[in-house]
């Protein structure tokens, strides 16, 4: 799971917004993650973001352990890809 972003929500709280990442790359609209894509240590599968698995998490303490990050370049493209797809 990718968190993109954390906005707060006057009625709801912080929401972390999250896409899923998958070892499968036979999904012709995922993103493929290379090495340099990472800010820290890359997974240990080439993986692929599936910008269409929106979900949502109502608290940080939903998310156990943080593996790595994306470069700030990348995660814009995984936000950008996300918008155009729920704009579509």
């Amino acid at each position: 799971m990718l968190v993109l972003g954390t906005p707060r929500f006057p009625n709801h709280g912080v929401q972390l917004i999250t896409v899923l990442i998958s070892t499968k790359g036979y999904h012709e609209e995922s993103l493929t993650l290379r090495d340099n894509d990472y800010e820290g240590e890359p997974l240990g599968e080439r993986s692929h973001v599936l910008p269409w698995s929106l979900a949502t998490l109502n608290s940080s303490s939903e998310v156990e352990f943080h593996m790595t990050s994306l470069v700030d370049e990348r995660t814009e493209d995984v936000a950008t890809q996300l918008i155009s797809y729920i704009s579509f």
